[in-house]
């Protein structure tokens, strides 16, 4: 019984063992009708470099706009041309100054007749202080003859003494009232050469305010530069959107204060603006030398140097290819008078020099779930792998987690399994044989 069950285990035994050469060979066999390239895992120096692109863009500019002047739109007269070059104090922009220097005109006349105010306002405020102090003293001279007459009053009849009381009474009042019609008149008189002086300072203010206008009409460079003229807003009535094409500014056109139509760009300090991805942030450092290639000036070769390195990752909503990308700017090591900002480059940054690093080229390098892996060969067949990619470089994935000498597979054979099968399930098939 025992001897029973100990053939039929070896049997059992021996089908498993069997079954599994015969998987292992229908694995080895896949892989080999597969037809995967492969390359393999190579340690050695790499010299870390970061591929990307970017744009020059000047480090310092000045926005040049319609003065904020009220009284509706203004019209440009003189307009320096696009591109070209200026130096800090030369006119860049200027206003038509008729509707000012008609102000000006207009507030100096009013000055003048304001001062004309004044002046009369004086004389007759002298005059009628002279005729005051002339109409006092009789008044003053009409009240002591009255005390005099009063004072006789013992030597003339009881009627004469009651007139003389009564006229001493009448000059008194009317001393009093020419009193207070001298104060009136004092008032009055002060009241209207503060009014004409009140019209003398708006006049004189509306004349300043109309000079500085007619000087804020030229508008001079506030650097040295390149001229940019901006898009014309106001021909789109003041809105426009993002990419909107919209027209130059161009002598005549008329602007809203405070709208922008120029700029003038610093081309003598320019850098070069680009975005790296989340792999290649960790290899970017202040200071690591860049070669530039500016596709407008083919055959020329620029260098610089890293100066910043965005520290949070900068995404537009309508770009899926924007996310998880960092800022980086590039200082040009030395200007050059045929760079202009705008103009596209290729950009080969320099990073660390890695001693024995672990490397295969990047297409070698998968992402599943989130994870990255390699898919190994081993055994006639290929097993997926995790590893850590420490940096790209020209092409090359520096890895941790796998072994040098490791044969990868630089397709994906998962799928171009997939493909194979889905391949044979649709070929030719033979119909139902004929009765």
């Amino acid at each position: 019984m025992n001897r029973k069950f100990t053939q039929t285990g070896a049997f059992v035994a021996f089908l498993l063992l069997a079954g599994a050469s015969i998987s292992c060979r229908q694995t080895s066999a896949l892989a080999g009708e597969l037809d995967v390239p492969t390359t393999m895992v190579k340690q050695a120096d790499v010299q870390l470099k970061i591929l990307t692109t970017g744009a020059l863009r000047s480090k310092e500019s000045r926005v040049i706009t319609a003065p904020a002047i009220a009284g509706g739109t203004l019209q440009i007269i003189e307009l320096a041309r696009f591109g070209s070059p200026v130096h800090k104090g030369e006119v860049v922009l200027r206003f038509d100054p008729s509707e000012q220097e008609y102000n000006l005109a207009q507030n100096r006349s009013d000055l003048e007749q304001a001062e004309q105010e004044i002046v009369k306002a004086q004389a007759d405020a002298a005059v009628q202080t002279a005729e005051d102090q002339t109409a006092l003293l009789k008044a003053k001279y009409a009240v002591r003859q009255a005390e005099l007459e009063v004072s006789k009053n013992e030597l003339v009849s009881k009627i004469d003494a009651q007139k003389n009381i009564l006229g001493l009474d009448e000059a008194k009042r009317a001393l009093a009232q020419l009193e207070q019609d001298i104060r009136s008149h004092s008032a009055s008189n002060k009241a209207a050469l503060a009014i004409s002086e009140e019209k003398r300072n708006k006049a004189r203010l509306a004349m300043n305010q109309a000079e500085e206008n007619i000087k804020k009409m030229t508008i001079t460079a506030p650097i040295d530069g390149l001229v940019v003229i901006e898009g014309n807003r106001d021909s789109m009535g003041g809105w426009s959107f993002t990419g909107m094409p919209l027209p130059d500014y161009h002598v005549g056109d008329q602007v809203n204060p405070g709208s922008p139509v120029a700029e003038v760009i610093d081309v003598s300090h320019l850098e070069v603006y680009a975005q790296v991805g989340e792999s290649d942030r960790s290899n970017l450092k202040k200071g690591q030398p860049v070669d530039v290639e500016v596709y407008a000036l083919p055959g020329e070769h620029f260098t610089g140097k890293v100066e910043s390195v965005g520290g949070a990752t900068s995404h537009e909503w309508w770009d899926e290819n924007s996310a998880h990308k960092f800022d980086v700017t590039i200082l040009l090591d030395k200007p050059d008078a045929r760079l202009r900002p705008g103009f596209a480059t290729r950009l080969s940054i320099r990073g660390d020099q890695l001693s024995n690093a672990v490397s295969l080229p990047s297409e070698a390098v998968f992402d599943r779930g989130g994870k990255k892996i390699v898919y190994c060969k081993r055994h006639g067949s290929f097993e997926a792998q995790e590893v850590k990619v420490r940096a790209l470089s020209e092409g090359r994935a520096v890895l941790e987690g796998i072994q040098p000498g490791t044969v990868v597979a630089l397709v994906n054979p998962e799928a171009r399994a997939s493909e194979k099968a889905k391949a044979g399930s649709n070929g030719p098939s033979l119909g139902p044989s004929a009765k």
